[in-house]
């Protein structure tokens, strides 16, 4: 009787892990398709073209369904690990940035009380062995950019992940920080072929440069349309696109996105607007929109804003500047590669932020902005640090701010569109007055 008691307790072990898997799935099927039917129904003149990417996340968050097979998944916690350098081993990088509230409070047993939603979601997705479209990780990189990332890499170890570390400078204006990340990029080049197995010659490094080049091709000449007077996308379906580069086949998620370009185009010849004539132009910028925490995009549009530019790496800094080649060696595209992850980077976990400053002058300019919204999640210190001295630039360039500190709860619904719907008639009113003026 006793030597039965333990198998059977291992089984009820089992079954209840199981259970508790299935149902976390649910909530997290639920959560996501919530958001996508607000997405897809809530608003006017939706584009056929975004079909695609509507069904994509269906299928991969609510369905479960793996998209890759017989590749090695490379899992990465932040954009600074180069793309290039892995479809150049034909593996496939997988961002494991979460967005799921369910995550957060699964991985909320792991972080203190008030840190950063994106890492305690993120904790909470590993820890249950469940990365969306992808049947296991077989490499997970992390870049020490984000301290909380770092910190919290051990507790990643903990529950059995093998990580590759990275070390990324905090100080970018050097050289010696150049030569330093150049050689950390040369040696995850060659660490990742033993590790996979894979070898990388010259031929596979220039097409991946170029299966990468193709895709950034493709988003700017969507993203350039955006600074048109009468807007013909709205933001939210740029961060549902952005952010299915995170784990989509990136040829194909380049298909389709060029599909949505000619959609778009074509409602420019026929004069068609996504948003209202009044609309006010919405710069958004600090911590990054990841799905299914769509939630301050949708306000903000919902609110009859328009969302016509970001500076975040979940969208237009993940597509910033080209690798520049000028030998089309191994070593030359190694480091080529290495400059753009380094020298287009505007984090702000950097010592110095002139480059972010100047990137978002250059945006609002570009895009003719009315105002910015500044999201930063409860417990990012970097971004909460940041507000200060990028409030005052606003200041100086005579741009209303909205600062806006929240984190995956759902709860906050009411207080947050209460906020965002008086920052919107602030702008129509300033922009009236202007007018009249």
């Amino acid at each position: 009787m006793k030597q039965n008691e333990q198998p059977e307790k291992a089984a009820r072990r089992v079954r209840k892990v199981e259970n508790q898997k299935a149902r976390h799935q649910r909530h997290e099927a639920m959560e996501a398709l919530k958001m996508l039917d607000a997405l897809r129904h809530d608003f006017s003149k939706p584009l056929s073209s975004m079909d695609y990417f509507y069904e994509l996340f269906e299928k991969v968050y609510c369905r479960r369904e793996k998209l890759h097979s017989a590749k090695p998944m490379v899992g990465t916690l932040c954009i600074q690990i180069p793309y290039e350098i892995i479809y150049a081993m034909d593996a496939v990088p997988v961002r494991l940035c979460n967005g799921f509230h369910t995550n957060e409070q699964s991985g909320g047993e792991f972080m203190p009380a008030k840190s950063c939603s994106l890492v305690k979601a993120t904790l909470g997705m590993l820890k249950q062995e469940d990365i969306p479209g992808v049947d296991k990780l077989d490499y997970l990189v992390h870049p020490t950019t984000c301290d909380q990332k770092t910190k919290s890499i051990s507790m990643v170890e903990e529950i059995g992940y093998d990580v590759y570390h990275m070390e990324f400078p905090r100080v970018k204006e050097s050289e010696e920080s150049r030569e330093y990340w150049r050689r950390t990029i040369r040696k995850f080049t060659k660490d990742l072929s033993k590790d996979l197995g894979r070898k990388i010659n010259r031929r596979s490094l220039k097409s991946a440069i170029q299966k990468v080049g193709k895709a950034q091709v493709a988003y700017h000449r969507l993203n350039e349309l955006r600074k048109l007077k009468s807007v013909p996308i709205l933001g939210k379906d740029i961060f549902l696109i952005t952010n299915a580069f995170f784990f989509d086949d990136i040829e194909r998620w380049t298909e389709m996105t060029l599909a949505v370009c000619s959609e778009v185009e074509a409602r420019v010849k026929e004069e068609v607007s996504a948003a209202g004539k009044r609309s006010p132009r919405i710069l958004y910028t600090g911590s990054p929109p990841i799905f299914p925490n769509l939630k301050l995009p949708y306000m903000i549009e919902q609110a009859d804003g328009v969302i016509v530019a970001d500076e975040s790496c979940s969208a237009n800094r993940l597509f910033n500047d080209m690798v520049s080649v000028d030998e089309w060696f191994m070593y030359d595209m190694v480091d080529a590669v290495a400059d753009r992850y380094l020298k287009g980077c505007t984090c702000p976990i950097f010592t110095k932020n002139d480059d972010r400053k100047r990137r978002l002058k250059e945006l609002i300019e570009s895009y003719n902005v009315d105002g910015v919204v500044y999201q930063s999640f409860a417990g990012c210190q970097v971004y909460e640090m940041e507000q200060r001295s990028i409030q005052q630039q606003m200041e100086a360039l005579g741009i209303p701010m909205l600062y806006v500190e929240t984190d995956y709860s759902p709860g906050q619904g009411g207080q947050l569109s209460t906020r965002i719907e008086a920052f919107m008639e602030s702008l129509k009113v300033k922009n009236r007055r202007k007018q009249e003026g």
